[in-house]
């Protein structure tokens, strides 16, 4: 009897169509109303006064300004926002300088896209600002500017100053709230990870607070310890944080707990919600807490963290010189400089980065200056977003920004067809501006969707061409994505090959360390928990590293993919070992160190084998040890990953 035939797949891969979904995040309506005063209010200043140029740049600084501001903490805004300007400032100086010559704008553009490249590795920061500093020299060298050569770099910094002031309109009067809601919000993601101790739902929970952890973390400790006697609030804020540390580190215990013994009292996940309600508001004063008596060591570790937080937050004057910032603490401010200059200088990714970038980047301005094609900026503005390797997938990128182009070009033509040009172009701005926050926030996509028709508005009002912009715009984009994918993605081997492996490798080395550290170092209570935190935050950017393979096309995506229960599996020996050692602290047996050398071996066997090995290998172990013991979990959570991967030892 013959089989039935297969069914034909007609729906497209997962990989591709990821980026179609949008994200299930809420609008930010404080950064909407932002973008469209900041957009809309430099054409009105501009029109009003006869120089309608002139405003057109100050919204192209703004919107920059716009897309730059993602941070709450306000200090961290002024670097956000006023940082990368300079950088733009400068891209834009170099562009209009060399505006309509031939092959010297060629080289000194992809001179800027190798810079601009290189610095992009160093952070959050850096990379904007190398962007901006790439973008700002094409549109410098594609588009007409104003004599003499310093009015477009002024007016486009005036328009991100515009920006900058908008933000910090609230500063005054909010100071440290976003710090104190995000510190608050850590509290309530505590709060729902013990609500899903014993089901399914932790693991997700418990990412949910590593992310917000490492978000309360970067905010609070952006400002050094140098200034805590100048800023209590924010000494508080840290104390507070640090003292949901110990409650993190208690949940895997009372998720084992509650898995054999049934559900945790309902009233501890009120009790911490109530202490993120106290962080809030500032309250202070005795605390009032109903807890049931703790009976196993699990229980006790909960309780006994509940109560200290407890004690911590409701305080109102915590020691300024005893609060520890080390959980998080950035390095001084000369040693990251230098960390940076040897990261742009010596490392290979931020060389191999920066070549990639110029290659394509040249590529595209020679091919607008040889080919009979719309001489235009907007194909190496293209390749510049795509090529953006902290963005995302590159062929994913590309492929979004072709579609997402298509979408804006096709609102862009509906406005420049319908709207007359002048004053009807604020009010127009003021609503398409008003899209990009909005938009930004659900994807890259929709994000493209809602930039392309301001650059194309405003732009409009440099060159007055126009409806006759709307089709050389989307040829153009076609061409930069056409660049990125061959020049930028398939010519280069570590596109088809990811180093995904060797980066889970290194995080199952430091597992294994955590694990000697935790049961048998000499570091202490204070270094077991440093060391967790950096390991949980390295096992946050693992997992985002093995979500954005999860978006190329084969093999890198399918790679991931089999690999991804991997990662899950080294996330919960984490979690098993931080039970374990909670548990002894608060009266369980301690374990033989046996058989805590005999896990660490068997971790470090496993790194060993990723690093070695393109595919994964089951490898069967036993472990022995005490099955009543405080690391019989941990030992069933080892065999599971070793089950999954490791070096072929049989």
């Amino acid at each position: 009897m013959a089989r039935p035939a297969r069914p034909v797949r007609l729906s497209p891969p997962a990989w591709l169509t990821a980026g179609f979904k949008p994200a299930p995040t809420p609008i930010p309506w404080a950064a909407v109303g932002r973008a469209a005063v900041a957009l809309s209010a430099p054409l009105a200043v501009g029109l009003a006064a006869g120089q309608p140029a002139y405003g057109a740049l100050v919204s192209m600084g703004a919107l920059s300004g716009v897309i730059g501001d993602t941070a709450d903490a306000y200090r961290m805004r002024i670097l956000n926002i006023a940082v990368p300007q300079l950088f733009g400032a400068v891209g834009v100086t170099l562009g209009t300088l060399v505006f309509g010559h031939g092959w010297v704008a060629v080289a000194v553009l992809t001179l800027v896209a190798l810079v601009s490249g290189m610095i992009s590795s160093i952070g959050a920061v850096a990379s904007v600002s190398g962007l901006l500093l790439l973008l700002n020299a094409v549109v410098g060298a594609g588009l007409p500017m104003p004599d003499p050569w310093w009015k477009a770099p002024l007016l486009l910094g005036l328009g991100g100053l515009f920006v900058l002031a908008l933000t910090l309109l609230g500063w005054p009067f909010r100071r440290a709230a976003p710090e104190r809601s995000a510190v608050a919000a850590t509290y309530r993601s505590v709060a729902e990870l013990y609500e899903a101790t014993g089901t399914p739902a932790y693991d997700e929970k418990r990412q949910a607070v590593t992310a917000s952890l490492n978000q309360s973390y970067d905010l609070v400790l952006a400002r050094r310890a140098r200034q805590h006697g100048r800023a209590p609030n924010l000494v508080r804020l840290l104390a507070q944080l640090n003292v949901a540390v110990p409650l993190v580190e208690a949940a895997p215990a009372a998720h084992l707990r509650a898995r054999l013994h049934g559900p945790l009292s309902a009233t501890i996940p009120a009790a911490v919600r109530e202490l993120a309600d106290a962080v809030e508001e500032g309250r202070t004063g005795a605390p009032v807490l109903d807890l049931p008596t703790p009976e196993r060591p699990a229980e006790k570790a909960v309780d006994h963290a509940l109560r200290y937080a407890a004690a911590v937050v409701h305080k109102a004057e915590p020691d300024v010189h005893n609060v520890d910032d080390r959980l998080g603490r950035p390095a001084a401010l000369r040693v990251r400089v230098r960390r940076a200059g040897r990261a742009v200088l010596f490392s290979e990714a931020s060389w191999r980065y920066g070549l990639r970038l110029a290659l394509c980047i040249g590529l595209a301005q020679a091919l607008v200056s040889l080919i009979p094609v719309p001489r235009s900026y907007w194909v190496a503005l293209t390749v510049t977003f795509v090529l953006k390797p902290d963005f995302g997938s590159v062929f994913s990128r590309a492929v979004l920004r072709a579609l997402g182009t298509a979408a804006g070009l096709l609102l862009a033509a509906l406005v420049l067809a319908e709207v007359p040009r002048g004053w009807w172009d604020v009010p127009v701005m003021c609503v398409l501006a008003a899209l990009i926050p909005a938009f930004s926030a659900k994807g890259y996509a929709f994000q493209t969707a809602a930039i392309t028709p301001v650059i194309l508005l405003l732009s409009d009002t440099l060159n007055q061409q126009g409806f006759d912009l709307v089709m050389p715009r989307l040829y153009d984009s076609l061409i930069g994505c056409a660049i990125a994918l061959i020049a930028g993605y398939l010519l280069w081997p570590e596109s088809w090959h990811s180093r995904i492996g060797d980066r889970l490798a290194d995080a199952v080395a430091d597992t294994a360390a955590y694990v000697t550290c935790a049961f048998g170092g000499i570091e202490g209570q204070g270094g077991r928990l440093r060391a967790r935190r950096k390991l949980y935050r390295d096992l946050s950017t693992v997992r985002s590293e093995f979500q954005r393979a999860l978006t190329e096309p084969p093999p890198t995506g399918t790679r991931a993919a089999a690999w991804w229960p991997l990662v899950v599996a080294v996330e919960r020996i984490v979690d098993a070992t931080t039970a374990a050692r909670i548990r002894v602290d608060h009266g369980a047996p301690g374990p033989d160190p046996a058989e805590v050398a005999a896990v660490e071996r068997e971790l470090r066997e496993l790194a060993s084998g990723i690093r070695e090995s393109e595919t994964l290998v089951e490898v069967r172990s036993e472990l022995p040890g005490d099955e009543n013991g405080v690391l019989a979990p941990l030992r069933q959570e080892v065999g599971a990953a070793r089950a999954i991967a490791g070096p072929d030892l049989r």
